[in-house]
């Protein structure tokens, strides 16, 4: 039997249609305002999916090469690995001594162990991550440090134990340094911010605080202006709004750049500013994978969505805007806990500043850098993995041996630190057994 008649008709349509799809699919990848949802090989992780949008943001203009993709990686991320003194840098994998550690896993590109469009693969922290990953390396741990013994390399990674880049609350000597510490420190207390206060010397700075040119005869002093951050250091209205042809009612977000560049270069490296970094629009809540507040779904996340257009509250941006947005159990839990209790305390003025904990204070901690004490806008740089939190955060107001214990608690991460930890991490007490066995004691113990 000879093989069926074609029919030219369904020949005809299939053609037409194949050749529709292929110009529509065309004009969505030279159109850069089009979405490119439809050339997604798959989903993005949490890390990531606010840009998946911008595939040249890691691909570059014609996903030109593995080079292209390791250089955007260092691009976002060099600079937080440079200030965790990344305890794998590529320099260890370029050394020639190290060359055959390279055969099962190529520890100088990124995406040997961080790969996108995979999401089975992600072990919870918003990145994938091969959990046997250090045992190409360290397969013979037991001999070196036989507290290790028995132990699985899926557990390397557990909270308390190792971090592949960001070791500083971790390695050995930082761990005797801390050993038998007090669960609670006396005072415990953050430093209070001085970053502006020195600025507020800075004659360039001043003069753009003072503005140029006239606001509009029409435009009327705003109701939460007095008493405002800015109306008591002298601010003028044409230092954010412009003077004169140049007014505009609503400034854009870089505007606040303009005298608060480190806090707003914080905030363009973590999820609430990643968007605009990359020239798109404010995330909304909406956008987020955590549980959000229904009524925040479309509040676009900009300066003053947390500090108010002219009232500039950092005490309702330090704990209202969190909670106004987030609806996951922890942030909930936080109006219960022992730290809202300290943060209404001080605000009663029955504690002195700097005791009291409130959202920001874990999630944005102050940092010191040149002798100056800012806030860190990247409220995720300590989220993950947990430990990151430990050494700016916890070691504030706790010993190291309680922060890593309640880090690793999963039941006081959900209720918000209301209770003592239910589970110990034995960090510290391996490094003080080593430290002993060896003679020659470092830690103060």
């Amino acid at each position: 039997m000879g093989s069926a008649k074609r029919n030219p008709v369904l020949w005809a349509i299939w053609l037409v249609a194949s050749l529709a799809l292929a110009i529509w699919l065309s004009l969505q990848l030279v159109d850069e305002e089009a979405p490119k949802t439809a050339f997604l090989p798959g989903p993005m992780t949490h890390g990531h999916h606010q840009i998946e949008m911008q595939c040249s943001v890691c691909h570059g203009d014609g996903f030109d090469s593995e080079t292209t993709l390791q250089n955007a990686c260092v691009d976002c991320h060099g600079e937080q690995l440079d200030d965790a003194q990344d305890s794998h840098p590529k320099s260890k994998f370029t050394n020639p001594r190290n060359a055959d550690r390279l055969a099962n896993v190529d520890a100088r590109l990124c995406v040997s162990c961080h790969v996108e469009h995979r999401p089975e693969l992600d072990v919870g922290m918003g990145v994938t991550l091969p959990m046997d990953m250090c045992a190409h390396c360290h397969e013979d741990i037991e001999k070196d440090r036989p507290s290790h013994e028995g132990m699985g390399f899926d557990t390397c990674a557990n909270a308390g134990c190792h971090n592949f880049h960001d070791n500083r609350a971790l390695y050995e000597d930082f761990l005797l340094a801390h050993a038998g510490e007090p669960w609670l420190k006396q005072p415990a207390q953050q430093a209070p911010r001085d970053l502006l206060a020195r600025q507020m010397r800075d004659e360039d700075l001043m003069a753009l605080m003072r503005g140029h040119g006239e606001a509009p005869a029409d435009a009327a002093v705003p109701e939460h202006w007095d008493g405002s951050a800015h109306a008591d250091a002298g601010v003028a209205c044409t230092a954010c709004h412009g003077g004169g042809d140049n007014w505009v009612d609503s400034p854009e977000p870089q505007q606040c750049a303009t005298c608060h560049e480190p806090e707003h270069e914080g905030f363009l490296q973590g999820r609430h500013g990643m968007r605009l970094a990359q020239g798109l629009s404010p995330m909304t809540p909406s956008q987020s994978v955590l549980n959000m507040h229904v009524e925040a779904s479309h509040r676009e996340l900009t300066c003053i969505s947390c500090h108010g257009a002219h009232d500039f509250d950092t005490q309702k941006a330090a704990v209202d805007s969190c909670i106004g947005c987030h609806n996951d159990e922890h942030s909930n839990q936080y109006l219960r806990s022992p730290h809202h209790a300290l943060w209404k305390q001080e605000k009663r003025g029955e504690l002195p500043p700097g005791s009291g904990v409130t959202c920001a204070t874990c999630h944005m901690p102050r940092e010191e850098k040149h002798g100056e004490i800012f806030v860190q806008h990247n409220q995720s740089l300590t989220m993950r993995p947990v430990e990151k939190m430990a050494r700016p955060v916890c070691l504030q107001c706790h010993s190291l041996e309680f922060s890593l214990d309640a880090l690793a608690d999963p039941h006081l991460l959900e209720n918000n630190f209301k209770g003592q930890p239910e589970k110990h991490v034995p960090s510290i007490d391996m490094a003080v057994d080593r430290d002993k066995a060896r003679g020659d004691k470092k830690g103060p113990y």
